[in-house]
């Protein structure tokens, strides 16, 4: 039986925990601070010292606390030699990553980082059309995410979740990093952004609520990027236009459209087993997707499709998008 360490017990934590438990062979040790959990589960121990956790000698750890303290709990995790799914973002600082991903590599561990958007039907598709040069080559690429924060958790005081403090490393630019990751998926290495990232709305919260960005990827193409957290109803949508065509889709509609430049024609394209982003039961499918590729890979000892080395790039950019508000220029990517 496999041991997986689940850090933190959040709402994403909670997720993990429950498919975690889909499967019949792990059995899981708890670290949280919390003190009113009562679950009954034979298969779930809980602890509230990192220690004990470690001493029972954990295969696998799940890092899902609040992301300020991401690194701190992975380095030693990783000392101790233990395999990580590490919740994105991978932190609101650089300090410290490159001494995790040193340790990772040097003890060949496997790491994935906890972007389920790779696994949603979608965005899998767009990045197999891209993959195809389907449109032939890209030129530019318009991402759009907007929700409203108190939407997300309506059992609790949006105030007062991670999301909402700067403390713990909130704001809606790491939050919703998992379309910088997604377009860094499609398009690659990006080389320059400026922005316009800050607190807009007249939500209580002290963190950015609004980051409109342009980015220039390593081929060139411009990248245009919106996030929010005061839109209602909530939408995403992805439209990427090429010298052969165009794809989009939007949350809405939940179609992947493709139009052919020479048939000067626009088609629906098949996507097995999609499902729309509102579906609570089915959009744990993707998360279920997420785990079984890591599981799989761990296994095997093999790179999973996203790596430490990817969180780190994506969360580069990121910071270089809030450097860039803050200073009103552009700032380049090394």
């Amino acid at each position: 039986m496999k041991k997986v360490l689940v850090v933190g017990y959040g709402s994403i934590g909670k997720r993990h925990v429950k498919n975690l438990l889909t499967f019949s062979d792990i059995e899981i040790i708890l670290y949280t601070k919390r003190k009113d959990l009562k679950l009954n589960e034979k298969r779930i121990r809980i602890h509230d010292s990192l220690e004990l956790c470690i001493n029972e000698n954990p295969d696998v750890a799940f890092i899902t606390n609040e992301t300020r303290y991401h690194i701190p709990v992975a380095i030693e995790l990783a000392r101790y030699g233990a395999d990580l799914f590490l919740e994105k973002p991978l932190s609101d600082t650089m300090s410290g990553v490159n001494t995790l991903r040193k340790i990772m590599h040097d003890k060949k561990l496997i790491t994935q980082m906890g972007c389920n958007f790779r696994f949603y039907p979608p965005i899998k598709k767009i990045k197999q059309l891209l993959v195809k040069k389907t449109i032939g080559k890209v030129i530019s690429i318009q991402v759009e995410n907007g929700s409203y924060l108190p939407d997300w958790h309506p059992y609790e005081d949006y105030r007062f979740g991670y999301a909402a403090r700067s403390n713990l490393g909130g704001g809606v630019l790491l939050t919703q990093i998992h379309e910088i990751d997604y377009l860094y998926w499609f398009l690659g290495k990006v080389t320059e952004v400026t922005s316009i990232t800050g607190k807009y709305s007249d939500l209580e919260i002290g963190v950015d609520d609004l980051s409109t960005s342009l980015l220039r990827f390593e081929n060139n193409v411009i990248g245009e990027l919106h996030l929010d957290y005061f839109q209602r109803p909530f939408f995403k949508r992805c439209k990427i236009r090429g010298t052969n065509g165009i794809i989009e889709w939007d949350s809405e509609s939940n179609k992947v459209r493709l139009y052919r430049t020479r048939k000067r024609s626009w088609e629906i394209v098949n996507i097995q087993g999609n499902y729309r982003l509102s579906s609570k039961e089915k959009v744990n499918l993707m998360y279920l997707d997420e785990l079984r590729h890591f599981l799989s890979c761990v296994k095997k000892r093999k790179p999973t499709i996203n790596t430490i080395d990817d969180g780190a790039k994506t969360l580069q950019i990121a910071l270089c998008i809030k450097k860039a508000s803050k200073l009103k220029k552009s700032v380049k990517i090394q």
